[in-house]
């Protein structure tokens, strides 16, 4: 976590921020209700290709753009609301934790967070994270959503890791495309950018990791396989997301 607070003393990382929350507001406001799901709550949200591509080129920048990009949206896109606040924390959570646990969640980690397009490893790496990432935002909205009385936490959790994982993984197509250029020729690849000092090394990190997988997956399906209620484990969950989150 110590990136993504050191981020904010680098002046070209402040500036990916604010470019990265620009994009990504304006395409959620431009596909707002083109086909909602739940009217004011969730939509298919096309412009989610963005964020784990985001986090994974500009890290933090990406991270902090996603979520205050999100709520954009919300207050031009007119679903501002009780739920914004958990929306930017979801939305924060699909930039920041790509580009945290890519070098953390062992063994399937990579030893840098280099993408390589000839690994096996990198590859399997983003697909695992993007739904990893994309199941911890679903548990944060939907247990704030379902505490608010708007929508069934068991629903709406559905719902959102269902549409954020299929367009982090078509997102894909969109970071090879451009990760090249991002890295070599312009030089905003944000390990690149960043003072190695400011990214520190989490002596946590894989606890933090492990800790954010297991309570992502299990926000999911612990209502289902256990006899707690499920918004008591997604209670339990969110805390666990939000404590290995710290941790990475």
């Amino acid at each position: 976590m110590k990136a993504a607070f050191r981020m904010w003393k680098n002046t070209r990382m402040i500036i990916l921020a604010a470019v990265c929350a620009a994009i990504y507001g304006a395409a959620l406001i431009a596909f707002k209700t083109a086909i909602p799901l739940i009217p004011g709550i969730t939509e298919v949200r096309i412009a989610n290709i963005f964020p784990m591509v985001f986090g994974m080129l500009f890290g933090p920048a990406g991270a902090w753009g996603t979520g205050i990009g999100n709520l954009i949206g919300d207050i031009f896109g007119g679903t501002l609301g009780p739920t914004s606040i958990a929306g930017f924390a979801g939305n924060f959570l699909l930039g920041y934790l790509p580009y945290t646990m890519w070098i953390t969640l062992a063994p399937f980690a990579k030893k840098s967070p280099q993408w390589e397009a000839g690994s096996w490893r990198s590859w399997m790496n983003y697909f695992l994270l993007g739904f990893i990432s994309s199941a911890a935002c679903a548990v944060v909205v939907g247990i704030a959503a379902d505490a608010l009385g708007f929508v069934p936490y068991v629903i709406l959790t559905k719902i959102i890791v269902l549409n954020d994982t299929i367009a982090s993984w078509i997102g894909v197509l969109l970071f090879i495309s451009v990760h090249g250029v991002t890295k070599h020729q312009l030089g905003l690849f944000w390990a690149d950018v960043m003072d190695e000092n400011d990214i520190g090394s989490p002596v946590a990190g894989i606890i933090g990791a492990w800790l954010v997988a297991i309570a992502s997956v299990f926000g999911l399906i612990g209502g289902m396989i256990t006899v707690l209620p499920p918004t008591t484990v997604g209670w339990v969950c969110t805390l666990a997301i939000i404590i290995g989150s710290l941790l990475l």
